[in-house]
């Protein structure tokens, strides 16, 4: 009966206790090799309602046309002025998807290089995009996609609404060269996790070998070495199989994220704090530990329950410096900062003094 019982709370005890969500690989790692590759061009945007580049102030954009002109059979006396109001200087970027075949099409990103006004109406003109090592591995051209607005009134008010300088052209450029993928070379292929982590690259290891025995090893804190078919198609099927594996990744670094323009503060549940009290000009924040003891009624054969809640207090006048007791979060401490209305740059020197003091336990990253 004893074991019953037992056995029974074991089983509630696991029930209860959180479990940790499950990620597939192909969330967690990439496979060494599938990548992509970024494209970038220079070229023209044509069109445009009088908003375009002030060709005296960019001369590069006057010397485009002509040179666009000239390989279209068009020639201009020298000396010519050309004074342009619809044209507009802009670089166009794009990423080049693994396994990408000539004749495919992928959108790409038009952004102005010169002081036009607006690039909405405008068309670009066919642009070679060119990668790292200078070969051209696909041709741009289309009518924008610019998502803002702007209207100006005749004694110079204006209103803008989102971005004009920047748009997309979905599809808008050919791919016209293939990149060779080294994926079918060699007996084995390589995952690679995104993030470097020693216990969770030999949970994937083990993970692939419960699902294919005695394939995978670990190389290092992110790379796992997988044995694969040679066949193409076998290898194909293979890597789908292994990338759709759930793998329980460990707990990441804990790690607060501060943006100091906005003073916006992200963590994640990994972040503790130690006993500390910070004291930043006026401000004197404290954080402390209080103990909650529950007493049961009497004859209610209830048990007595004691429970920890965290405290935090900022003092805007100033103070001494106490020791206390730690316990409190650290979302506890930013929220009470942003209600009293601290700064950004108060939020993050106040960060910086716990990191520096050991009391954050986590790494502060500023951005």
């Amino acid at each position: 009966m004893r074991a019953i019982l037992f056995a029974l709370a074991l089983a509630l005890v696991l029930l209860l206790a959180p479990s940790a969500s499950a990620e597939r690989i192909k969330d967690i790692a990439t496979i060494a090799g599938v990548r992509d590759n970024q494209l970038v061009g220079y070229g023209l945007v044509v069109g445009l309602d009088g908003s375009g580049d002030q060709t005296t102030q960019t001369p590069f954009t006057v010397q485009s046309i002509i040179n666009m002109l000239g390989n279209l059979g068009v020639t201009l006396p020298p000396g010519t002025n050309l004074q342009l109001k619809n044209v507009a200087a802009v670089m166009v970027t794009a990423s080049l998807p693994a396994y990408a075949r000539p004749g495919q099409r992928i959108d790409i990103t038009v952004s102005s290089i010169g002081n036009a006004k607006s690039l909405k109406g405008g068309t670009l003109v066919m642009t070679p995009l060119k990668g790292v090592d200078g070969q051209v591995y696909a041709i741009a051209q289309g009518n924008m996609a610019v998502g803002g607005a702007g209207a100006q009134a005749p004694g110079g008010a204006s209103q803008t609404i989102n971005h004009l300088l920047a748009g997309r052209i979905p599809g808008g450029a050919t791919v016209e060269r293939a990149v060779p993928a080294l994926l079918g070379e060699g007996a084995t292929i390589t995952v690679e996790l995104n993030e470097t982590d020693f216990g969770t690259a030999h949970r994937v290891a083990d993970a692939i070998n419960q699902s294919v025995p005695g394939v995978a090893l670990a190389l290092d804190g992110r790379n796992i070495q997988v044995a694969a078919p040679a066949e193409p198609s076998a290898r194909v099927a293979f890597l789908g199989r292994i990338e759709n594996i759930e793998v329980t990744a460990m707990p990441s670094v804990a790690r607060v994220i501060v943006n100091s323009r906005t003073g916006s503060v992200v963590m994640n549940q990994s972040v503790s704090l130690q006993n500390c009290a910070v004291a930043h000009g006026n401000l004197t924040v404290t954080i402390d530990a209080r103990t909650d003891v529950s007493q049961p009624a009497p004859g209610s054969f209830g048990k007595t329950v004691a429970s920890r809640a965290g405290l935090v207090n900022i003092d805007q006048e100033g103070g001494a410096l106490m020791e206390i007791r730690g316990g409190a979060k650290l979302a506890d401490v930013v929220k009470a900062l942003n209600a009293l209305g601290a700064k950004p740059l108060d939020l993050v020197s106040i960060l910086q003094a716990m990191k520096a003091s050991g009391a954050l336990r986590a790494e502060l990253e500023i951005i």
